[in-house]
């Protein structure tokens, strides 16, 4: 995955600044400046002078010349009374105005950056800076320190930062700084281009001398809030995301605690920090040797500071890789932060996420001529989320079929191939899966709770997890919580946790609950994937930004959190979206239609929950999910609310939220423009992709599921219910014929595979060298497909790792030389129009045949000949010769977990040992039918039908010691879990003594 980079705010190159900046070129001063100055010089003149002149001069005193009386409230309001409160506000308007001018002009007079802000005079101080910049631009000491025009009348609010923000990091004053530092971006900028032009004029060289470089001293705490890398370069450099320059220009430099910097979001109180040149901003930069406003102590410690500069400077001079998260701040026990882990050198590159790893190789879009949707391609665990269910609904579709209890795909049971987008979404989740990590996550979350549990911990509350590039998943906690078990580690600092990938390989099943079911792919900063655990953030989680962009986020969160394999129960409520998305996971998703309806519903679900957790005895919901109380599954309960709630609405979610993470309740709300109260967290998607969280410190590549990939990944689960059956109106077929072969001598194929048992093939040479494994894998795969196989989901299945296209490209054509071709010269391995490799009708399997006969007896010439039924049903029999690719080699075939094909042959070969049983119960030939029932149970063993039928062929044998037997046979294979409700009422009817005869037996 490529890495991302983020420019600075002038646009200029990725890299650190230097220390002062380039000269730029002198600006000429124009006769339109000149005009300007004349008018400003004149508004300020009349504005100053001639507003109160003339309030003087025409009005007088408004005031009245007595004291206040009882008599006035009595008296009656004239013209000459309304005259005179009309002036005693102009007055204070023109004083105000004033106040403005003075401050603008000191703040432009004497360099020192932003002005202060005169309280309650936002667009008055707008006025009074675009004129005295246009006055002052004519002069040496001008600077261009003032928006457009086009500004005049917005709030000024922050175009001042004090040295440490006061506002409180509770959810009113997380949202108010946020605009805060929104408001003042315009200003900084333009504060940062006059800096340069007053360098520029005062003929300051390219070089900088030593007494020109800035440094900032990190400020307190104030409340809750704490300084960060972030802010700092908000306030000083007109852009929050070049906090990476700051951090180049002083990390691993020695502080004056004797401490280094080593994580941009690890920042101390009293540590020195060096600034990029462009820096702004008056007292808050100080020069080493000129820093009167500060101690002798601390002038001491930045020029000390400053010496330690020269190979700091150097290592500044690239721009951070993105090794380091945003700068969120130092961490602490009441405000929620995030920040990204340090990552450990990958042993192996091929220990990487088979999904990450896959795009890198192989990237979307790069393909001969199409492309698969990316957003499924980069979201591996999503991927593999969806094709897991998508999986176990079909396998349930074939059970329901099987067992009669939907109708319409009774016989041959082949589920639709999907076509078009809905192709293009399978491909995209067979390639992008990463079954293996949700499978090493799933494991490592279960098994840190259950050694918790085995030491009488509790579970900390976990904010986030990371999954770096090279396998490791780091937890961050929201506070330190002591040392891990092994083999966990402590991670760069006490909030992390760390999980190197081959510990967590070693890692077995453990039967308890999973403790953070409410983890939560968002995006990938920096290679490493972030989860955030929605169940535990304190308070609402606002997402801003376009609708449709919106959109994407919600489908993408709603479908990871419906299928993902790290979790058990669950809740997910859908508000203002995702009405479609329910076929998803039926029995997790549900869809209210309005706020109204949400808040009733939480209100009495909040009340539930406070009362159990009480009644309980635990003080959250994570102590009800290890140690004695495990059992106590407190399944969380996520709403994802689309839909911008009204003011009244939003009041009342923040209420409800207040406690939700204790409960185990958690709130992603959207918004149009990211005044929501309540909110802990505040997320921004833009049209790019990115998901931005600035306080947290996170620039994210989004993970989104937009609306053409949700609606084809849903068409595929709608297809999967047997239950829409006949309910499609859309033309395309409600079932999907088998690929059929001409079962006659004269269908006799050119190249036959027998995957029924040990892999064989028949009509080919065997291919020389170490080529030979890999080439067969791939033509199993091609003839389990007929319907055509994507190139990218074929080298996903054969290098699950990942692989470049030319390796790739070569081994499809080494296969296709290998199959030859037809007499006619048709390549056996063919193209089809959407780009997918076809094999020929003339490579068949035994698969193939073994259907085909099974149809040509129940559909085909056997439906109306008894004689040709028998045979066909007994030579269909006789190919099955064990499981599906017997003593296939290990660690490979690892693509078969994603098939279904693992339990259509079985059900396939009860259905022919079925039909084949009732040919010959219809001559009463028991014991050839009872032979034919056993020939199938050898591949179906935990077929239901197979054993209720060899019950009925024993029982008309007459043998009633043998019946017994069989039964007892039954009632031990049944183990524990006692026989099926079929079965014993099947015993009932032939054997009413049973249960007495089986003991006799036993």
């Amino acid at each position: 995955m490529a890495r991302r980079t983020t420019s600075s705010s002038t646009g200029s190159s990725p890299g650190p600044r230097n220390r002062t900046p380039q000269p730029l070129p002198r600006r000429r001063r124009t006769f339109g400046d000149f005009v300007k100055a004349f008018f400003a010089f004149v508004a300020l003149l009349v504005l100053l002078i001639g507003v109160p002149g003339a309030l003087a001069t025409q009005i007088g005193w408004p005031l009245p010349s007595g004291s206040p009386s009882l008599d006035w409230l009595q008296q009656e309001i004239t013209v000459s009374t309304f005259i005179n409160v009309l002036t005693v506000v102009v007055w204070f308007a023109w004083a105000q105005f004033t106040a403005c001018v003075l401050v603008e002009v000191k703040a432009a007079l004497s360099g020192v950056g932003l002005p202060n802000r005169v309280p309650g005079a936002g667009p008055s101080q707008l006025l009074a800076r675009q004129l005295v910049a246009a006055l002052l631009l004519v002069g040496a000491t001008a600077a261009s320190f003032a928006p457009g025009l086009s500004q005049l009348g917005q709030q000024l609010e922050g175009n001042q930062r004090p040295t440490a923000a006061a506002a409180q990091q509770t959810p009113g004053g997380l949202l108010g700084q946020q605009q805060e530092q929104s408001a003042s971006a315009a200003a900084a900028l333009a504060e940062q281009a006059a800096s340069a032009a007053v360098h520029a004029e005062s003929g300051s060289g390219a070089q900088a001398s030593d007494g020109d470089t800035k440094f900032y001293r990190i400020q307190p705490p104030e409340g809750r809030h704490h300084d960060s890398l972030w802010e700092v370069a908000e306030r000083h450099l007109g852009d929050g995301r070049r906090y990476k320059e700051i951090y180049q220009l002083n990390k691993d430099r020695t502080q004056p605690d004797g401490s280094k910097l080593s994580e941009a979001s690890l920042i101390r109180p009293g540590w020195i920090m060096e600034m990029p040149g462009d820096a702004r901003g008056g007292e808050l930069v100080e020069m080493p040797d000129e820093a009167p406003k500060v101690s002798q102590e601390v002038q001491q410690q930045i020029s000390d500071y400053a010496k330690t500069g020269s190979g700091a400077g150097a290592g500044g001079q690239e721009q951070g890789s993105g090794q380091r998260g945003g700068g969120s701040g130092s961490l602490d026990r009441d405000t929620a932060h995030i920040s990204l882990p340090e990552q450990r050198p990958a042993p192996d590159q091929g220990q990487g996420q088979q999904g990450q790893q896959g795009q890198e190789a192989s990237p979307a879009g790069e393909d001969s001529g199409f492309g698969l949707p990316q957003a499924l391609l980069g979201a591996p665990l999503l991927a593999a989320g969806l094709l897991g269910a998508l999986g176990r609904r079909r396998r349930q579709a074939l059970w329901q079929s099987a067992l009669g209890s939907v109708g319409g795909r009774r016989r041959g049971m082949e589920p639709p191939t999907p076509t078009g987008a809905a192709a293009d979404a399978q491909d995209a989740l067979l390639v992008g899966a990463d079954p293996e990590g949700v499978r090493l996550l799933d494991r490592s979350l279960r098994g840190l709770a259950a050694s918790l549990a085995g030491e009488s911990r509790p579970l900390p509350t976990v904010y986030a997890a990371w999954m770096s590039g090279n396998g490791d998943l780091h937890l961050q906690l929201a506070q330190p919580a002591g040392k891990p078990p092994a083999p966990w580690q402590l991670g760069q600092d006490q909030t992390f946790w760390m999980l190197a990938r081959a510990d967590a390989e070693r890692y077995e099943d453990v039967d308890t609950a999973a403790p953070y079911p409410g983890l939560v792919s968002l995006g990938t900063m920096d290679d490493s994937r972030l989860l955030l655990n929605l169940e535990a953030v304190p308070g609402i989680v606002s997402l801003s930004g376009r609708e449709q962009d919106r959109a994407g986020v919600f489908a993408s969160v709603a479908a990871e959190l419906a299928t993902n394999g790290w979790s058990d129960r669950m809740t997910i409520t859908l508000v203002g979206f995702g009405e479609d998305l329910t076929p998803l996971a039926p029995n997790r998703l549900r869809h209210l239609d309005d706020v109204e309806a949400l808040v009733e519903t939480m209100e009495a679900e909040t009340r539930q929950r406070r009362g159990a957790l009480g009644a309980a005895g635990h003080d959250s919901v994570l102590t009800g999910r290890t140690g004695p109380a495990q059992h106590t599954r407190w399944a969380p309960h996520l709403v994802l609310l689309a839909a911008e709630p009204s003011a009244d609405d939003a009041v009342k979610l923040a209420e409800l939220a207040a406690d939700a993470s204790r409960l185990g309740i958690g709130y992603l709300v959207g918004t149009q423009s990211g005044d929501l109260p309540g909110a802990a967290w505040e997320m921004e998607i833009t049209s790019e992709g990115k998901l931005l969280a600035p306080l947290l410190g996170l620039e994210l590549d989004a993970q989104l599921l937009p609306v053409a990939q949700q609606r084809a990944v849903v068409e595929l689960f709608v297809d999967a219910d047997p239950e829409n059956e006949g309910r499609r109106d859309d033309g395309r077929p409600a079932a999907t014929p088998p690929f059929l072969v001409d079962v006659s001598e004269q269908g006799r194929p050119a190249v036959y595979a027998r995957l029924v048992g040990p892999y064989e093939i028949i009509g080919l040479d065997t291919p020389d060298g170490e080529r030979s494994p890999l080439l067969h894998e791939a033509l199993a795969l091609l003839l389990l497909h007929r319907e055509g196989v994507h190139p990218r989901v074929l080298s996903s299945a054969l290098w699950p790792r990942g692989v470049t296209d030319d390796v790739r490209d070569a081994l499809v054509e080494r296969l296709r030389a290998w199959l030859g071709n037809d007499p006619d010269g048709t390549p056996r391995l063919g193209t089809d129009t959407t780009g997918r490799l076809k094999l020929a009708k003339s490579v068949v399997s035994d698969l193939d045949v073994l259907r085909s006969l099974y149809h040509e007896a129940t559909q085909g010439r056997g439906a109306n000949s008894r004689a040709v039924r028998g045979r066909l049903l007994t030579d269909a029999l006789v190919l099955v010769r064990g499981p599906l690719l017997a003593e296939r080699p290990a660690g490979r075939y690892g693509w078969l977990t994603h098939e279904i094909i693992d339990a259509q042959l079985p059900l396939l070969v009860a259905d022919i040992g079925l039909a084949l049983s009732a040919f010959h119960l219809e001559k009463n030939r028991a014991e050839k039918a009872i032979e034919a029932l056993n020939a199938a149970l050898g591949s179906a063993p935990g077929d239901e039908r197979l054993w209720n039928e060899l019950l009925r062929a024993t029982h008309a044998t007459g043998d009633s010691d043998r019946l017994k037997r069989l039964a007892a046979d039954l009632v031990t294979r049944s183990g524990a879990r006692g026989l099926p409700p079929r079965t014993e009422a099947l015993l009932d009817e032939l054997l009413p003594a049973w249960r007495s005869g089986v003991a006799a037996v036993g």
